[in-house]
């Protein structure tokens, strides 16, 4: 905390003339993604100040005009004299790239962020941005529009506070397919901040509409009362959250998990308070100590025998909830996304730490010990039965004996060409088998509900014919097995009614897409299709609706009277023509690609599990939170 940070602490690296013109190099995207990445490059800054020791409050605001407000209470951003820059630290923070206390001047041992590129960056994607850092009492304030400065830094008046205030309003120009922020979107990653970041109080709020939304979120207990939200609505096997934390180094190491009674695996990492969704190194240190402390604790225990094969890491980590975060004042990331860790010393780091105090702790809660060592234990034999089950899904006798059988394989056998639709039941089947393109669509009908894969483990879901159909079909394996450059085809398309089957139906199979099969999901192949709920004929002229609103249009449209509106409750109501024209016509049709945003990964398992777990409760807050939203489900 005795770093000095002043005007000349701010180093400056480069200009910010390219922003503008490619503003996907710095913010990743213009989408929906790349909008809310603004707030947290603001946002990021003040965590900095946390993290330094300096900053306790960050409030963020959306405002009425859907401009956004950051004020924390750090020091201020320094509003001396840099001299290399002959400008205030505050406009060289704000108009000059790859400026910042993070940038090897002292300011601050460790960062989060986007490398430091973060105030700069959002000050040129916005119409206009304002700064006022309050400081010895004074207000100074300085505006920008488009990244230019409108005005020398100025005195404002004077202030009792202290601390740092940024206003933004994203530029239109720059933000072509919306710039309205997402409620929702902001609360899942300001949380998540605030986990990561022990004691910091971060308040979400918006002005926008008449009922001010407001949420604040504040964990002495930091990452440990992560775990405990993410396994909510889990049944945890032991009282305790496993907690580990130390300084390696120059590393700062903390680890917490709790084993549920779930069969699936979630480890979320973080470096500098960024996610890592593909793992590194730290992640890899984690996994390594686990891995050889439960097997030396299961052997010492008589657990398991010195004869008998060792756990695997995966048997280990079963049903078992992790957050890994640590602080490095150099990252390196590697891979084309950059969301792998690839530091070597993280590993030893990690390792260590978690070592020496999850021996202590198993040493002084050997109950602990001996339940996470049965469930892996258990976890072991599915394995073992999961792999003969696998060996049985790769023999052709299998696939000869009937497996595919109701599938319609499409004649192109080129997968870039190529989509299959699932379709709930024999009657939509036969269906979609005469409407569609044999060349390029296949259709494998379902019998009724899938397995619900959230309550169960591996070997009795390779058990289940209608899944196993599915895996075959779409070629690529499962969980370790899984090889996506095996994919039949392309877009695997999901084709339900709009009925709360339908719903069901559809939940239980991206659950299962989610938990086994997630690379579909995450590099786009997994699609939900949009059947219309209303066929309005009037004479020659035929429309198709797609919600009620959508209707109310086209009645305006075409008039109300003499009209013949048809309401389908199912994809089976339709002709073979009706089905493909609306539904199936690649020319013609709506489909919904299902995506996950790695940012707010945690917060998909959390739904999944809620929708699909063993707790009723939690399903039924669910439903009755978010019942207003839902339109068209017919019951």
């Amino acid at each position: 905390m005795s770093a000095e940070y002043g005007a000349d602490q701010i180093q400056i690296l480069e200009g910010l003339e390219a922003v503008r013109k490619r503003p996907g190099m710095y913010i990743g995207s213009t989408s929906v993604k790349g909008l809310h990445h603004l707030v947290y490059e603001i946002v990021d800054n003040s965590i900095d100040e946390a993290l330094a020791g300096f900053c306790t409050e960050i409030n963020v605001s959306i405002n009425k005009d859907n401009s956004i407000t950051v004020i924390d209470n750090g020091r201020g951003i320094p509003i001396g004299i840099n001299h290399k820059a002959g400008l205030p630290g505050v406009e060289v923070v704000f108009t000059i790239l790859h400026a910042g206390g993070k940038f090897g001047g002292g300011g601050y041992k460790v960062s989060g962020g986007l490398h430091g590129v973060g105030a700069s960056v959002v000050n040129a994607l916005s119409e206009w941005l304002e700064v006022v850092v309050h400081v010895d009492g004074i207000r100074h304030k300085q505006r920008y529009e488009r990244g230019k400065v409108m005005y020398p830094l100025k005195d404002d008046g004077p202030t009792d506070f202290v601390g740092t205030e940024v206003t933004f309003l994203p530029d239109k120009v720059i933000f072509t397919e919306t710039t309205r922020f997402e409620y929702d979107i902001l609360k899942h990653r300001l949380r998540e901040m605030a986990f990561l970041t022990k004691g910091v109080k971060i308040t979400l709020t918006d002005y926008r509409e008449e009922k001010v939304r407001k949420d604040t979120f504040h964990y002495e207990g930091g990452i440990k009362e992560y775990v405990t939200y993410l396994n909510k609505n889990k049944e945890a096997l032991y009282d305790n959250i496993i907690y580990c934390e130390g300084v390696k180094g120059d590393i700062q190491v903390e680890v917490a998990f709790q084993h549920n009674d779930s069969y699936s695996e979630n480890c979320y990492s973080f470096v500098n308070n960024i996610t890592t969704p593909e793992g590194g190194t730290h992640l890899t240190g984690f996994k390594i100590a686990l891995t050889n402390i439960f097997n030396d604790y299961a052997r010492g225990k008589k657990i398991i025998k010195d004869s008998d094969p060792k756990l695997e890491g995966e048997d280990i980590r079963e049903g078992m909830t992790a957050i890994i975060s640590i602080k490095i004042p150099e990252p390196q990331f590697e891979g084309q996304t950059k969301q792998k860790l690839g530091n070597s010393e993280a590993i030893g780091a990690v390792q260590s730490i978690v070592n020496e105090q999850l021996t202590y702790f198993l040493e002084q809660n050997p109950n602990v010990g001996k339940t996470i060592c049965e469930k892996a234990v258990n976890a072991q034999r599915a394995r073992e039965a999961a792999r003969k089950a696998r060996e049985t899904v790769r023999k052709k006798s299998t696939l000869e004996g009937g497996l595919l059988g109701k599938l319609a394989p499409c004649t192109d056998k080129d997968p870039e060409k190529s989509e299959i639709f699932i379709v709930e039941g024999d009657s939509a089947g036969g269906s979609a088998k005469s409407a569609r393109n044999r060349a390029t669509q296949a259709i494998l009908p379902l019998r009724g509900k899938i397995l619900n894969v959230e309550k169960s483990r591996i070997d009795k879901i390779l058990g289940n014919a209608e899944i196993l159909t599915m895996i075959t079909a779409f070629g690529t394996g499962i969980h370790d097995d899984f090889d996506i450059s095996k994919l039949n085809y392309n877009k695997i398309i999901i084709m339900t009614d709009a009925d709360v089957d339908g719903a069901h139906i559809s939940t239980l199979l991206l659950t299962f897409f989610y938990r086994f099969m997630p690379e579909l999901i995450k590099q786009g192949h997994v699609y939900l299709a949009m059947p219309p709920l209303y066929k309005i004929a009037k004479g020659k002229t035929v429309r198709y609706a797609y919600s009620d609103d959508e209707l109310d249009k086209v009645l305006n449209e075409i008039g109300r009277e003499n009209n013949t509106i048809q309401r389908y409750k199912g994809l089976g109501e339709m002709d073979k023509e009706q089905l493909w024209e609306t539904t199936m016509d690649p020319e013609q049709r709506i489909l919904r690609r299902v995506v996950i945003d790695e940012e707010t990964a945690s917060e998909v398992d959390v739904t999944f599990t809620t929708l699909m777990g063993e707790k009723v409760e939690p399903r039924r807050e669910f439903i009755e939170a978010n019942a207003k939203y839902v339109k068209n489900l017919d019951i």
